[in-house]
């Protein structure tokens, strides 16, 4: 057993520890090199970030419908650039009827405390419509350095 000093908001505390020879990043092996990119391009199949939607919109090559899912009110405060407001309750049929049926849907809401964009996630997937996440929502949208444009209609 060895033992460490560490220092943590100033505060000094003697820590035990047992020494090994393996992190534990590294206690469970990392997977296969397939494995691995069959795991992470399945995940960008169901999402994507602010990053590549502003990169969207910077380059015109928008191929995608961004929909802000929180409530009319907060939309109204502010919302990412682009975006048109659905709140989730009124993610029907009958509101996405005006969209192709191939029409992808990229959601938002208001960031990773939020399960808003998962749940209009469900809703266009069960109308049968493609649909991604925008992870982050408007949280990671202006942690990213993006400005957000008040008001909306």
């Amino acid at each position: 057993m060895s033992a460490a000093r560490l220092t943590h908001n100033g505060t000094s505390q003697k820590v035990s520890f047992i020494s090994k020879t393996t992190s534990r990043v590294l206690e469970v092996s990392p997977a296969a090199s397939t494995d691995a990119f069959k795991h992470f391009s399945k995940k960008l199949e169901f999402e994507t970030d602010c990053s590549d939607v502003f990169a969207s919109y910077a380059s015109s090559t928008v191929d995608f419908v961004l929909v802000d899912v929180r409530s009319q009110q907060l939309f109204k405060k502010s919302r990412v650039p682009g975006a048109i407001n659905i709140p989730v309750l009124n993610l029907t049929e009958d509101r996405l009827k005006e969209y192709p049926a191939e029409t992808v849907f990229v959601v938002y809401c208001a960031g990773p405390h939020c399960n808003g964009a998962n749940k209009a996630a469900i809703r266009i997937s069960k109308l049968g419509r493609p649909v991604k996440e925008m992870i982050g929502g408007v949280t990671g949208w202006t942690d990213e350095g993006f400005s957000l444009v008040e008001g909306g209609s």
